[in-house]
C-alpha cells in the first residue's frame, strides 16, 4: 500500500507523553491525552486478556506498573480494570476504548506484542478493533509471522516491522540462533512486505535501515529516542523518531 503521509508527519510519542514522577503513566489515556495536547502522534502496547480482549499495556506481566501481580494474560479486561495504577487514578483500558478517546484526533502506532510462538489471536482482535475506527493507525510487530499476517487481516493499515541488530539480550534468549539472525538481517521480508521499519536508535546508521530507505522506499523510524545525540542520529538515518522523556 502506499504509505501515508501522517506516518512521518508528526513525531511520536513512545507509549503516550509519559512521565511517572508526575503520576502520568505510559500507554495509559493520561498519557495519550498528554501527546494529544501537544499534537504528537502515539506509540502503544497491545496484549491479550484471558477473555481475548485487546488492552494497552506493554508487559506480559502486571508487577511493574500496577498494584496487581501476575500476567496479563491470565486477567479478563474488566478484572485488569479493576487493579490501580501506582499513583495514578488511570486503569488498564481496551484497545477499543483507548481508541475512542484518541477520537483520530492524532495518528496511532499500535505494537502487538507476542511471544514468538505463532499465537495470532491478539493479531486478530487488534484487526477487528482497528477496522471499525476511522482515525489514522498503523500496526507493528516485532515479529515476523504478526507482521505477515496483518497483510490478510489489516490490509488497509500500514504494517511495519521492529527490529533492531543485537538480540543477546535475555528478553530474546527463548529465539534460536536461526531465528535471531532472520530477524536482524530482515530475513522474513518477502512474507512480511511491511510498509515501514521500526529500528533500535543504537543501530540506526547500519546496513538493513539503510538498504530498506533507501533501496527500498521504506519509511524508517527509530526507537527510542532519548537524547540529543540521539535525535541528531534520528534526523540523520530515520524519517521519525520515536521519543522519550523530553518534549521535542
Amino acid at each position: 500500500m502506499a504509505v501515508p503521509a501522517w506516518l512521518t508527519a508528526q513525531p511520536i510519542a513512545h507509549r503516550g507523553l509519559h512521565a511517572r514522577a508526575d503520576g502520568v503513566i505510559e500507554n495509559t489515556v493520561g498519557a495519550a491525552t498528554a501527546a494529544m495536547a501537544r499534537g504528537f502522534a502515539i506509540e502503544c502496547d497491545v496484549q491479550l486478556t484471558r477473555d481475548l480482549e485487546a488492552v494497552v499495556f506493554h508487559d506480559f506481566t502486571l508487577d511493574r506498573l500496577t498494584e496487581g501481580s501476575g500476567k496479563v494474560a491470565e486477567r479478563t479486561a474488566a478484572e485488569l480494570a479493576a487493579i490501580p495504577m501506582r499513583g495514578t487514578a488511570d486503569r488498564i483500558v481496551p484497545l477499543a476504548d483507548f481508541l475512542a478517546v484518541l477520537g483520530g484526533k492524532v495518528p496511532l502506532v499500535c505494537e502487538i506484542k507476542s511471544a514468538f510462538d505463532g499465537d495470532l489471536r491478539l493479531t486478530r482482535r487488534t484487526a477487528e478493533v482497528v477496522k471499525a475506527y476511522a482515525g489514522p493507525v498503523a500496526i507493528k510487530s516485532f515479529d515476523p509471522d504478526i507482521v505477515a499476517a496483518l497483510r490478510e487481516l489489516a490490509p488497509h493499515h500500514p504494517r511495519g516491522f521492529v527490529g533492531e541488530n543485537d538480540y543477546h539480550d535475555k528478553d530474546w534468549a527463548h529465539l534460536s540462533q536461526r531465528r535471531r539472525h532472520e530477524l536482524r538481517n530482515l530475513l522474513n521480508y518477502e512474507a512480511m512486505r511491511p510498509d515501514f521499519l521500526s529500528w533500535q536508535i543504537k543501530d540506526l546508521d547500519t546496513a538493513v535501515p539503510f538498504l530498506a530507505r533507501k533501496a527500498m522506499g521504506l519509511p524508517v523510524m527509530s526507537w527510542t529516542v532519548r537524547t540529543p545525540e540521539h535525535r541528531a542520529l534520528a534526523a540523520t538515518h530515520a524519517d521519525q523518531m520515536v521519543f522519550e522523556g523530553f518534549v521535542p
